[in-house]
């Protein structure tokens, strides 16, 4: 599976994007979606779907972490064909960013123009409560600042330039129409938009380290997510991404909130299952409506 840093080559990623086409039932996907921790269940909203489990598929890594269910979905929502991804992989988990991030190559080889990627995570800004919606603006890479890229090692000139910009990851169309959906589902006061910050896991932050956090402007903290964006970009993306906000942040030593918990982590994604999945559907049906050249535009 590529070289001992896990470092996947463009024929392997043909060969799992061509076994995928002919398991996918004459789907070929336009959006992509990446389903954060408990996130699973916005796969239910999907059509006349066609799942394939991750073990299943050559070279493909598996999933780990409880509430990553590891299978990929095709179907379609409001006519749109997607591609699911039940399950994402981990750095903590011991996988290069290069398998981390395989997925975002992946979806661009099998045709997709569009990534709705989401996660789970911990609400640095003390504005933000259990249960609410950050879109993400822009993030902090900080695996990047210590060497680690998933772009490290020779390029791959088919997916892009060796020094892709990464100033406007996240679209901002895509984010204006999210603010009207969110109006018309009765969730504009849990929605917010900031930056995320990509941490290496799988331990919870110090006080002292959110305290950093919070004065570096980062308002999200997780443990996924920036790896598949990199890779996402590079390879000519759109994207659209939003944090669930599944435990604040302590950032005092007298705290007497609760210390944060996988489990507790998973109660949220299960409050918020019915409303995150009318979200994504009409955010999806709104992307069917657009073609790359209509968006692409960020901050």
């Amino acid at each position: 599976m590529g070289d001992s840093e896990g470092v996947y080559t463009y024929w392997q990623l043909e060969d799992i994007a061509d076994f995928l086409k002919q398991r996918s039932n004459n789907i070929f996907p336009k959006v992509a979606i990446i389903c954060g921790s408990g996130l699973s269940g916005l796969a239910n909203v999907v059509e006349n779907p066609t799942e394939i489990n991750y073990d299943e598929i050559p070279n493909f890594p598996r999933s780990t972490v409880e509430g990553q269910t590891g299978s990929l979905v095709f179907g379609t929502i409001f006519e749109v064909p997607v591609i699911i991804m039940k399950g994402r992989f981990h750095f903590y988990e011991g996988y290069s960013l290069s398998k981390v991030s395989m997925p975002s190559r992946i979806f661009k080889l099998l045709g997709c123009s569009f990534l709705i990627i989401t996660n789970a995570a911990g609400g640095v800004n003390k504005k933000y409560r259990i249960g609410d919606i950050m879109m993400i603006k822009d993030h902090i890479n900080f695996l990047g600042f210590s060497g680690n890229n998933p772009l490290r090692g020779p390029n791959e000139d088919r997916f892009g330039d060796r020094f892709p910009p990464m100033n406007k990851c996240y679209d901002k169309d895509l984010r204006k129409q999210a603010v009207r959906i969110a109006k018309k589902l009765g969730l504009l006061r849990k929605l917010h938009q900031g930056v995320y910050v990509h941490v290496a896991g799988p331990n919870y932050q110090t006080v002292a380290e959110t305290k950093m956090l919070a004065i570096c402007g980062i308002d999200a903290v997780g443990m996924s997510t920036i790896a598949e964006v990199i890779a996402a970009r590079h390879s000519g993306l759109i994207i659209f991404g939003f944090s669930l906000i599944c435990e604040e942040g302590i950032l005092d030593y007298s705290s007497n909130k609760k210390e944060p918990d996988h489990y507790d982590v998973l109660e949220a994604v299960k409050a918020m299952e019915q409303p995150l999945q009318e979200f994504v559907k009409l955010m999806v049906k709104y992307i069917g409506t657009k073609t790359p050249c209509t968006c692409g535009s960020a901050h």
